[in-house]
């Protein structure tokens, strides 16, 4: 089930895992498995591509790094599935996200010469390139006719728990989302106040704003580590963040 009309939808790069989420999915449907197990299931793939770096079986840690980001897919899928969409899922969802991507930024530099200092801001950096991505990706999928329902623009209030979940849970993701994400939030924002008032965004801008989605970037780290490029990965994606401007710049100039 996409979460965008057919007019709206793009090649999303980022997106490969789509697929493999949606055949997962649908293998749970009629399953006592929720949308919350499958994000768990994620967070454990995440956390064995982990293990495979510290150990220097990067092969794997590629193979479980991909497969993470098709299991992340499925959580979402499941939840339209079942019609069960929850803003605990949606907040715990990310929650992981952000948790694993300082843990493979921290675990890179652990094997590596990196400096712990170029990776924090290698790992500031991914936030930002991927919380564009979403900015953008948010708002158009708002703007869809039947859009999303979990997905705010702007999250600065505790929304309302859905039937599937209790609000307690939700008051509780929910801050921790904030914490998190609400200064990469607020400094993207910042960059590009009158974006959500654009009333479409065209195909080809979406496709090359995919670049910032999370799947591409674990992608390219994917590849970097079998390639014996380990080194390379925090100069990389510090250097990668020029291409926000970039983007910007063009929405700002060519997409009112």
């Amino acid at each position: 089930m996409s979460k965008l009309t057919a007019q709206d939808k793009f090649l999303d790069l980022s997106d490969y895992g789509r697929s493999f989420g949606r055949f997962f999915a649908h293998q749970l449907k009629n399953t006592c498995f929720t949308p919350i197990h499958v994000t768990l299931l994620f967070g454990l793939t995440g956390l064995i591509a982990i293990y495979c770096i510290l150990n220097n079986h990067y092969f794997f840690a590629a193979f479980f790094i991909l497969l993470k980001s098709g299991i992340d897919a499925a959580d979402g899928e499941l939840a339209r599935l079942k019609k069960t969409p929850s803003y605990s899922g949606r907040y715990l969802d990310s929650v992981f996200d952000i948790v694993l991507n300082f843990m493979f930024l921290m675990a890179i530099c652990y094997v590596s010469k990196t400096s712990i200092w170029f990776t924090f801001l290698a790992f500031i950096c991914i936030q930002l390139q991927g919380t564009l991505y979403n900015y953008y990706y948010v708002i158009l999928r708002n703007k869809s006719v039947g859009g999303d329902s979990t997905s705010k623009i702007f999250e600065y209030k505790t929304p309302k728990a859905l039937p599937a979940e209790s609000q307690k849970s939700v008051n509780i993701l929910f801050g921790i989302y904030t914490i998190v994400y609400g200064a990469f939030d607020k400094i993207i924002h910042a960059l590009d106040q009158q974006a959500y008032k654009v009333k479409n965004f065209p195909n080809w801008f979406m496709t090359l704003l995919s670049l910032y989605g999370l799947g591409f970037q674990l992608l390219i780290i994917a590849v970097m580590l079998p390639m014996g490029w380990i080194e390379l990965i925090v100069p990389f994606f510090i250097t990668y963040t020029v291409l926000i401007f970039i983007l910007i710049g063009i929405r700002k100039v060519f997409i009112k």
